[in-house]
């Protein structure tokens, strides 16, 4: 979640289209993108995160393109309509296709492939394996 916040409850808001900015691997040699929109929770960043670096038992380096930056409320159970929004439950990432969500580099094709499967099955969305040469012509289905 962010350390600070200017204002700590936000609208839902719409998730059309596909992503424009951070659909380009940057960093590392391989990616993991998205191939539909969702809200990718906190917690599910890290389980990825964590399946991904023990696999590789933490060699070469992983980047995190994805940050939870909008928060999601929830209102107690059993209370009755009204008396403002409820409290904040958890902090979320909005997805949408084409977004890079992990790269990777320093290590073999084969490790890479594996630790991102282990990382998609974390996460709630169809994901796909990009490498960067490929990334440039036609990505690479997984």
């Amino acid at each position: 979640m962010p350390k600070r916040v200017k204002r700590r409850m936000v609208h839902r808001g719409r998730m059309t289209g596909r992503a424009m900015s951070g659909n380009k691997i940057a960093y590392g040699e391989f990616a993991l993108v998205a191939l539909e929109p969702a809200w990718v929770t906190s917690r599910q960043i890290e389980a990825a995160r964590i399946a991904m670096t023990r696999f590789t038992k933490r060699a070469g380096k992983v980047w995190i393109n994805i940050f939870p930056h909008k928060p999601v409320t929830k209102k107690p159970a059993e209370t009755r309509m009204g008396s403002g929004k409820g409290s904040v439950e958890y902090w979320v990432a909005v997805v949408k296709p084409d977004r890079v969500l992990f790269e990777m580099g320093e290590v073999s094709e084969v490790i890479a492939r594996e630790a991102f499967r282990l990382a998609s099955y974390k996460l709630p969305i169809k994901t796909k394996f990009v490498v960067r040469a490929a990334a440039n012509k036609e990505e690479v289905k997984d």
